[in-house]
């Protein structure tokens, strides 16, 4: 699922990724290949690149954007190949990849594994992030609620699905999300609607259990739920086109309660786009789905020690305060790490949980579900 539609990734990078490795005889260049948004770019040329080089004056990052995920999949299928015949990948590290792919690269010795070991800091990473011994979680994101406390006291502000149907209901026209499809604040507030009628188990859900039978099952009674809050509300049933735009009426005061992705919202809020007087709540009895990046090392790229220590040093309370300060993310590392002042700015919205939903044939079902049960009247286009 696309996160934002606020952001435009630059032009991929596939013709440039046969470009023979440049580096001059006093400085090794790790080359890091990137699918994420602009703005996450932009934090590691701007922020991490100059401060790593600083503290490592004989190594040098490259930073390429590969444009999504595809195009750092082909990098990874061309490094497997590398890999088998001995060969310079001419890649480093990704900053944010599933080692489960390619499916045969894990078995073969394609990713080096993280360890306490290898890795300075690694003691301090968050558990709940942790997914893989082979990916190194640096900052993550969650869905939240985002509302207006001058209509809304945060004493009242809802903390559990109950609660919050109950305001919705309560409140007919003051609440929006956006089309599942159209981006992750929306579409995480639809999985918790499904978690929420299966029982609040997120384990449920996997890639491998998915049938079309067990999709029905499933995911009927989470219509039911939807659709006995479209009526309440804003414009009795009208959803945003994406997370940019439910911003975008929170910001013009025209709802009170939107959910939203926590970077965007945090970034937001510190660039003025929305005002002081925006609350941030999480559920209590269970969060809104969220996840984290995670940076993965080539076992067999010609600078893989380099790559080593770029990923310990994203690990540093300076590399972990300025993902929230920065980019309005949150910490790879446990917050207790995390000075007090910014542990304290944002306790309401440090996550106790991080439920995850898988993608593949459950996203596209969702997707469809949705428009076919609960908006059948709204064009997908």
């Amino acid at each position: 699922m696309n996160r934002r539609d606020i952001l435009v990734t630059t032009t991929a990078a596939a013709g440039m990724l046969m470009l023979p490795r440049l580096a001059s005889a006093a400085t090794t260049t790790i080359d890091l290949y990137s699918g994420s948004d602009a703005n996450i770019i932009d934090f590691w040329n701007n922020i991490v690149r100059p401060a790593f080089e600083k503290a490592h004056p004989d190594l040098a990052v490259k930073i390429t954007d590969a444009g999504d995920n595809t195009g750092l999949r082909a990098i990874a299928d061309r490094s497997l190949a590398a890999l088998k015949t001995k060969t310079d990948p001419q890649a480093d590290i990704f900053e944010h990849f599933d080692p489960r792919l390619p499916p045969a690269g894990a078995a073969a010795g394609l990713w080096v594994e993280f360890s306490a070991q290898n890795i300075e800091g690694f003691d301090h990473v968050n558990p709940l992030a942790v997914d893989s011994k082979y990916s190194l979680p640096y900052r993550g994101s969650q869905v939240l609620l985002a509302y207006d406390k001058t209509k809304l006291d945060p004493k009242a502000a809802p903390k559990s699905w109950e609660q919050l149907t109950a305001w919705i209901k309560a409140n007919p026209g003051h609440f929006i999300y956006n089309r599942p499809d159209k981006g992750g604040s929306g579409g995480n507030f639809v999985r918790r609607a499904i978690h929420e009628a299966n029982g609040r188990d997120p384990k449920k859900f996997t890639i491998d259990n998915f049938t079309a039978d067990y999709a029905s099952q499933a995911l009927t009674p989470a219509w039911a739920l939807l659709n006995d809050l479209a009526p309440s509300l804003y414009e009795k049933g009208a959803y945003t086109a994406g997370n940019t735009q439910s911003i975008q009426l929170l910001a013009q005061g025209v709802v009170t309660m939107t959910p939203v992705w926590s970077d965007q919202v945090l970034q937001a809020i510190s660039q003025g786009v929305l005002p002081e007087t925006t609350g941030l709540v999480q559920l209590g009895d269970l969060a809104l789905c969220g996840g984290f990046s995670r940076m993965t090392v080539f076992s067999n790229g010609a600078n893989k020690d380099a790559a080593m220590k770029l990923a310990a040093f994203l690990l540093t309370k300076e590399m972990q305060e300025a993902i929230i300060t920065e980019i309005g993310g949150f910490p790879g590392i446990s917050w207790d790490h995390i000075s007090d002042e910014l542990r304290q700015k944002y306790a309401d919205v440090i996550p106790a949980t991080i439920p995850t939903f898988p993608a593949g044939d459950w996203e596209t079902t969702i997707n469809d579900g949705w428009y076919r049960n609960v908006a059948p009247g709204i064009s997908r286009t």
